[in-house]
């Protein structure tokens, strides 16, 4: 019996010990912003990128209404439009950037050391062991989840980012490039013989040719496919990857308690001593 007694108080002070550690040590350092200063930075790269594209579509869609006529307006609408669905995707990144300092708190600070309490009631409760044991078990591998699913959930993301970055890249310039052509076609800065491309294609559209109007018209709808697949990637990079990482997590944690795990005791048998003569006794 004292045997037991002492087995007991060893593993107890492993829990308490372990708790202790994840507090003041684990903890402080996870929920440190300097710790995760490589997704912080890739975070903020992606929010520069989010807040180019309103910019410049924004701008575009404000250039785009100085054009005589109504040919051009459905497209300045779009553009306009997708402001909101920016602003979304900058929603997201903050919300990411937050959470990675707050769900390493919450995980190293409270639910471990909570599943090492629950470890400890279960060592001595006989009737709540089970139970108590599986508990424990069940907010370790919750709170391990959501330590590591943001930040998975970011690399994640950059990988598919990195593929993209030259495409989105070229959108804002091209976009750029097009709100200044029409700005410079409608304000009449510019010299008819020095004007080509965009530039002179809208000094003809000023004038009210028609059928340059039509062309003008299908290039913006170039930039506007541009903004639509760059405004995708962002989606899938922040909203959706996010969500699928967490859902693997999730899948992974029920995985995980589906398999029989080592109850929180220590090995003592069932409780029971039997004699050499075959009698049993407690």
């Amino acid at each position: 019996m004292h045997s037991v007694t002492t087995k007991k108080a060893a593993l107890a002070a492993l829990l308490v010990l372990a708790a202790l550690l994840s507090i003041f040590a684990v903890g402080k350092r996870a929920s440190d912003p300097a710790y995760h200063q490589a997704s912080i930075d890739a975070l903020a790269e992606k929010q520069e990128t989010v807040l180019e594209l309103t910019a410049a579509s924004t701008a575009a869609s404000a250039a785009i209404t100085l054009l005589p006529g109504d040919t051009a307006t459905p497209i300045a609408e779009k553009l306009a439009d997708l402001s909101g669905y920016f602003l979304i995707v900058l929603c997201a990144i903050f919300l990411e950037k937050y959470l990675l300092t707050i769900t390493s708190y919450v995980s190293f600070t409270i639910l471990i050391p909570a599943a090492c309490a629950l470890g400890i009631a279960a060592l001595f409760s006989k009737k709540l062991r089970a139970a108590l044991g599986k508990l424990a078990w069940h907010v370790l591998l919750f709170a391990l989840a959501i330590a590591f699913a943001i930040p998975a959930g970011v690399k994640v993301s950059s990988m598919i980012e990195d593929t993209y970055r030259a495409s989105i890249e070229e959108t804002i310039a091209n976009a750029e490039q097009t709100t200044e052509d029409i700005q410079s076609a409608t304000s009449g800065e510019a010299d008819e013989s020095e004007k080509s491309g965009l530039s002179g294609l809208f000094s003809k559209v000023t004038e009210g040719i028609t059928g340059a109007a039509t062309a003008a018209v299908g290039q913006l709808k170039t930039v506007l496919n541009r903004f639509i697949e760059a405004l995708a990637v962002m989606l899938v990079t922040s909203c959706l990857i996010p969500i699928l990482v967490l859902l693997f997590f999730a899948w992974l944690v029920k995985l995980m308690l589906g398999i029989d795990l080592p109850p929180l005791r220590a090995k003592l048998g069932v409780g029971k001593v039997h004699s050499t003569s075959g009698a049993p006794r407690i």
